[in-house]
């Protein structure tokens, strides 16, 4: 784990830019579906051409009512959008429409889980902005394109409280939003199509020193991995500059992923240099209690609580119970199976923790793209519990499964699968393994218990697996006191 010294305190806050899963832009009706040609999603409004209105997507709005609901934040049902005034050759306009001093979502809070104990994460607020457009540096000889296709994307800006003091408390909370706005389904959460972002601001200060040390801000970060090792590295970088008797700028660093560093980008502004004012073409956005209402009852069953009953009521350990909640269609896949088949809600997470996450993560697969379904599995399940399948045939069949080979039944019957468990039959194998192995059974007469395990094994290799190893076992005890 990375360490730092104890006289030193670090402090981190965290600015997430999540793009809303809306069919359009926050101001025009533009498409924003990703991968589209260069400059093919820009319409008039996106462009800044004169003359040319912003209209505000009501949709964006629900959906960051419906965040703000999510984590008991308070709903401003005044917000106002206001102008953030900044050159940058991929905003057309010369500012960028953003909300200041009125936002759509005041004060909420978020919990995450760490090394001691359960932390709350306050969150400032969070905002409705557009996103700018795109810079491109390849295949320019020396010259800069502009791909305006982004420009216009809504945008919520959730920002932090500065309460987290390690690296790896930012990613327990950056992963935590990252579920939630998957959950609640206002955002797909993919970092690699910069659908969630973000920026993290990390000050040092001497540990027990009240005032707040002087902050960098690093830029759009796109990795779990990636922000905890930026942040790894400021921490390192600010402490040895202060250690060394100089001082910390405020500034903006981007950092290198390749050469695992931070770098100036450009000194911070603060905010009165971006001569943020009310938008005069777009009124305030006034929210009535019944708009609110509807969203607050759209609401799904959110992480925590979830955990909450699948340890409570499912009978889950908690580190099971964290696992299949991280994600909405994981919770969905386990329950769907857990409510159809007869074996126990712990098996079902095992069988899901085990053997489909292993295959998922090596075919670097969703769950939502499994092969094999949530029937398909509690039928498999099914068959271990009527002794149709051992747990080793089992697992042949979850094979046969993944590579789409039939249903079920269909694979057992063709595979010759079927566990046996007729008396007489298992009887004459174990009395062939007796006869076969007099070392081993002298041995476990002589008090050494564990060898049975062997003679199990050797009743399991000779029945090609398919005899039940419960009663093998069992039957093996008998005849062996």
């Amino acid at each position: 784990m990375f360490t730092w010294d104890k006289q030193w305190e670090v402090v981190i806050g965290l600015e997430v830019h999540t793009q809303l899963k809306t069919q359009s832009k926050i101001f025009s009706g533009s498409s924003i579906a990703y991968g589209a040609e260069p400059n093919t999603q820009a319409s008039a409004v996106d462009i800044a051409l004169p003359g040319v209105l912003p209209v505000m997507n009501l949709e964006a709005a629900r959906l960051a009512v419906k965040f703000g609901l999510a984590i008991g934040a308070n709903i401003n049902k005044r917000n106002v959008f206001a102008r953030k005034n900044y050159f940058y050759p991929d905003l057309p306009k010369g500012y960028q429409i953003s909300q200041m001093e009125l936002p759509i979502v005041g004060f909420g809070e978020l919990e995450i889980d760490t090394e001691n104990g359960v932390k709350t994460i306050g969150i400032t607020r969070a905002h409705l902005e557009e996103d700018a457009g795109k810079s491109l540096h390849e295949d320019f000889q020396g010259q800069t394109g502009i791909d305006l296709n982004r420009a216009g994307t809504p945008l919520l800006e959730i920002v932090s409280e500065p309460d987290m003091r390690s690296p790896t408390e930012a990613v327990a909370y950056l992963r935590k939003l990252h579920s939630l706005v998957r959950y609640i389904e206002i955002c797909d959460g993919n970092m690699q199509e910069g659908s969630f972002r973000c920026d993290a601001n990390v000050s040092i200060r001497p540990r027990g020193q009240a005032e707040y040390g002087t902050r960098t801000e690093l830029k759009n970060i796109n990795s779990f991995r990636f922000v905890e090792r930026a942040i790894e590295y400021e921490i390192e970088r600010q402490i040895d500059i202060l250690e060394d008797g100089g001082e910390i700028v405020q500034e903006t660093r981007l950092y290198d992923a390749d050469k695992h560093e931070t770098r100036s980008m450009r000194s911070k502004e603060e905010a009165h240099d971006y001569r943020y004012f009310p938008d005069p073409d777009l009124p305030p956005m006034v929210l009535e209690d019944s708009f609110i209402s509807e969203i607050k009852a759209t609401l799904p069953e959110l992480p925590s609580e979830k955990r909450a009953r699948f340890e409570q009521k499912l009978g889950l350990s908690p580190a099971d119970a964290t696992v299949l909640t991280a994600d909405r269609a994981v919770a969905e896949f386990f329950e769907n199976t857990a409510n159809t088949t007869k074996a126990e809600n712990k098996v079902v997470a095992n069988w899901m923790t085990g053997e489909l996450f292993a295959n998922l993560n090596k075919s670097e697969l969703d769950i939502t793209e499994s092969p094999i379904s949530s029937a398909q599995l509690a039928t498999l399940l099914d068959r271990v519990c009527d002794k149709t399948l051992s747990g080793n045939t089992a697992k042949k069949v979850f094979s046969a499964l993944w590579e789409q080979e039939g249903d079920v039944d269909d694979i057992i019957a063709a595979k010759g699968l079927k566990q046996i468990t007729d008396t007489g039959e298992i009887e004459s194998i174990v009395d062939e393994v007796i006869s076969n192995c007099p070392d081993q059974v002298a041995q476990f007469k002589e008090g050494n218990e564990k060898v049975i395990g062997f003679l199990v094994g050797q009743v399991m290799q000779r029945s090609k697996g398919k005899a039940n190893p419960q009663m093998a076992n069992q039957m093996l005890q008998e005849k062996l006191k």
